[in-house]
């Protein structure tokens, strides 16, 4: 069982909070992370039909079986249960008495603010971290076979092969879910939107061109996209600009959250593909991306990530704000370092002027101190946090 990255902040937030709601993509471990954590509650999964059935007809008697709490599985199905739990919860006055899951943020966002709001301590839970999949091994694995196998634990776990898996990843849990949420009247349109996403990642997003080329109009992209990143399927990078005048990019870029689904929505069918395919750096950067949300996440921080780019073409691939200072971090699949990946972060250093830490993570294997740049390789994008 892989120690996760997250469990002691979990278990600081039961030590304080009546309910803790921990949501994610479908697969990232959320079950995992509660029978691990919690193992003396009980547990109750509403995707059980006969649990879901008694839980909606009589909430009240479905939760007075749980005198003592419980971890409730997959509470979006029955999103009424929360009006009840609060009640529960304002009698108890007990830390850590429920834990929820759930794996879709929108829907449980709602009701948690109606009805928990003050309550309830949120979790993000993501696939596994570079340091959470390989451990020791990470000094001896190739770039491209992370970049093809992805981050989702069930591919750790039982060893499946990462092609297959993802294939039915996107046939039962994305395919399935997203149609109980949005209206999609042809199924092959919309797998033609995830593979256009796939091949965007990493590029500024443009609805229009989107929906031309899978034959929707902009209204449903936009309802799509937003389905997506409310799943934890895709992150949309916000840009970053502060009063600098100048003409920025005002468009969010695309990633994906895991880089094994995005290839296999490329149709990168082994890991020996990856090498030569064109969208390479770009998986290598919604890499980086994905272990930088996931480092905020696991630390119970909200996230702080951007992007920098101007109408001339200056840009910095990754702004992490902290308030007082911003760190930039620039992002080449390249092994070898040349001088113009320094280009951009130079030149957000004179713009911004509270600048801190000016960081290039490459795909190489050494990491050093180049003029007041941190040089970082890949290998190592856990020790920077």
């Amino acid at each position: 069982m892989i120690q996760r990255e997250i469990s002691a902040k979990t278990l600081q937030y039961a030590n304080q909070y009546p309910v803790v709601m921990i949501t994610g993509p479908r697969q990232s471990g959320k079950t995992t992370l509660c029978k691990m954590l919690f193992p003396e509650k009980a547990y109750v999964s509403l995707e059980n039909l006969d649990d879901r059935q008694f839980a909606k007809n009589d909430p009240k008697g479905f939760l007075a079986r749980f005198p003592k709490g419980a971890v409730i599985d997959e509470i979006q199905r029955v999103p009424d249960l929360l009006s009840y739990i609060q009640s529960i919860v304002d009698e108890t006055q007990t830390e850590g008495f429920f834990i929820l899951t759930g794996s879709q943020q929108f829907e449980l966002l709602e009701n948690i603010s109606q009805s928990l709001a003050g309550r309830t301590a949120l979790v993000r839970l993501l696939p596994l971290t570079l340091a959470e999949a390989y451990g020791a091994e990470c000094d001896s694995i190739l770039l491209d076979h992370v970049l093809y196998t992805g981050f989702y634990p069930r591919i750790f776990d039982k060893k499946l092969n990462p092609g297959e898996a993802m294939q039915f990843y996107v046939n039962t849990y994305v395919e399935r879910d997203l149609r109980l949420l949005i209206n999609i009247k042809d199924l092959s349109k919309f797998e033609i939107f995830l593979k256009l996403c796939a091949g965007r990642t990493g590029q500024i997003l443009n609805l229009s061109s989107l929906g031309n080329d899978c034959g929707v109009n902009h209204a449903t992209i936009k309802s799509w996209i937003s389905v997506l990143e409310a799943s934890y399927i895709i992150k949309l990078l916000r840009p970053f600009y502060k009063n600098f005048n100048k003409r920025l990019i005002k468009s969010p870029k695309l990633y994906f959250l895991d880089t094994g689904l995005a290839s296999f929505l490329l149709n990168i069918n082994d890991e020996k593909q990856m090498n030569t395919h064109p969208l390479r750096g770009s998986l290598f950067e919604n890499f980086v991306v994905s272990e930088f949300l996931k480092n905020r996440f696991n630390n119970g921080q909200t996230d702080n990530l951007f992007f920098f780019r101007d109408n001339t073409g200056n840009e910095v691939d990754l702004i992490c704000d902290h308030g007082q200072k911003t760190d930039a971090v620039e992002v080449k699949s390249a092994q070898t370092i040349a001088p113009d990946f320094f280009k951009g972060l130079r030149f957000f250093s004179k713009l911004s002027g509270d600048i801190g830490n000016r960081m290039v993570i490459y795909g190489g294997d050494s990491s050093y101190v180049r003029e007041d740049f941190h040089v970082t390789g890949w290998r190592d994008i856990g020790k920077i946090f």
